[in-house]
């Protein structure tokens, strides 16, 4: 099997040069959105998905509580890492930081169709939530069209920290997990290895593997590669970005290529499956799989773990179903080591007491 890209010649010399000089990205200042010392300002959204279309002012409502705003200006397979990451994080500290994502288009329309999908597909945990003022988002934001992402993070109203990213991607993840936990007042933020492993569990994917046909599949609306025409190859900051863009997807085509070839060799794809596959299943539902995710917080006290367990053993009571899904949830976890100590104890005991 074969593939090709057909790069444009202007974009060839870059990425060579690119190749040969690793930071020269950092040359570059890109600006988006307020900066750190200044405040934010209030602005509506429409929320997206959970049958809800309820209008109203993110900054207002949340009263200068630690705050992440993630604009988007589209989605991209290649951001989907660095999204996912932040989205767990503030899923595991909702009760410190809380984080919305927010998706800017021209055609509210399109957008309250489409974005709930991508988000869906890509099992986002955060609020997500669509400008009502376009394309431009908030008027006095000054968000920048070339950056795919901007990350906006606020406490009392102020901006703490601020990421313009223009082709984000997981090498990104470590300082905005730091910045994050700084905001939130978390004096030990998981690692972001921790948080990609946490994620996957709980979303039943089974491996990186799974992970990328997910991508492929659902980023830009169910397109699976980078569209060429559409890069800007007009300016430096463009140039750079059709880069990174196309980087990108040569190491995807890369993968694909390694998977088609993997294919030919069942036996060395059946060992490579056994070693990545994981004992037990996620929870399908979702008051289940909360309940699941809030069992193994680092933060919990074991009055909080046991009070999980009466909760899970309560739900669960009179339902075969709910019961299988509880140990397959729980086998899951406590293999990979979740959760406190106590946690870990305590629901093997539980899972014990099920299986009886």
């Amino acid at each position: 099997m074969t593939f090709k890209l057909n790069f444009p010649a202007v974009v060839l010399p870059c990425l060579g040069l690119l190749l040969a000089t690793p930071n020269s990205f950092g040359q570059v200042q890109v600006y988006s959105g307020p900066q750190v010392g200044e405040r934010i300002t209030p602005f509506k959204v429409v929320e997206l998905g959970g049958g809800s279309s309820r209008e109203h002012d993110l900054i207002a409502e949340n009263k200068g509580a630690p705050i992440a705003l993630i604009f988007v200006h589209n989605i991209e397979r290649s951001m989907a890492p660095l999204l996912r990451v932040i989205d767990q994080y503030g899923a595991e500290r909702k009760e410190m930081l809380r984080t919305e994502v927010i998706f800017l288009s021209a055609d509210r329309l399109a957008a309250e169709q489409r974005f709930p999908i991508a988000g869906k597909s890509l099992r986002l945990q955060a609020r997500l939530s669509l400008s009502l003022d376009g394309l431009e988002g908030p008027g006095n934001y000054g968000l920048n069209k070339e950056c795919l992402m901007t990350v906006v993070i606020a406490k009392e109203n102020k901006v703490t920290a601020n990421f313009a990213l223009v082709q984000p991607g997981v090498a990104d993840a470590p300082r905005v997990i730091e910045a994050l936990a700084k905001a939130a007042g978390d004096a030990n933020p998981p690692q972001v290895a921790e948080l990609d492993a946490r994620r996957q569990a709980l979303s039943g994917e089974g491996g990186q593997r799974n992970t990328n046909r997910q991508d492929r599949g659902t980023m830009a609306g169910g397109n699976t590669s980078t569209d060429l025409s559409k890069l800007n190859l007009e300016t430096e900051l463009g140039l750079r970005a059709a880069v990174k863009a196309l980087i990108v997807e040569v190491q995807s085509l890369r993968q694909e290529l390694k998977e088609v070839r993997g294919k030919t060799g069942a036996d060395t794809t059946t060992k490579e499956r056994t070693k990545t596959e994981l004992p037990g299943a996620a929870p399908t539902d979702e008051k289940l799989l909360g309940l699941l995710r809030r069992f193994i917080q680092p933060t919990n006290d074991d009055a909080t773990v046991d009070k999980v367990l009466a909760e899970v053993e309560q739900y669960i009571v009179g339902h075969p179903d709910l019961k299988k899904q509880t140990i397959d949830g729980w086998t899951r976890v406590l293999h990979i080591n979740y959760g406190t100590a106590y946690a870990r104890t305590a629901g093997q005991v539980f899972l014990d007491k099920l299986k009886k």
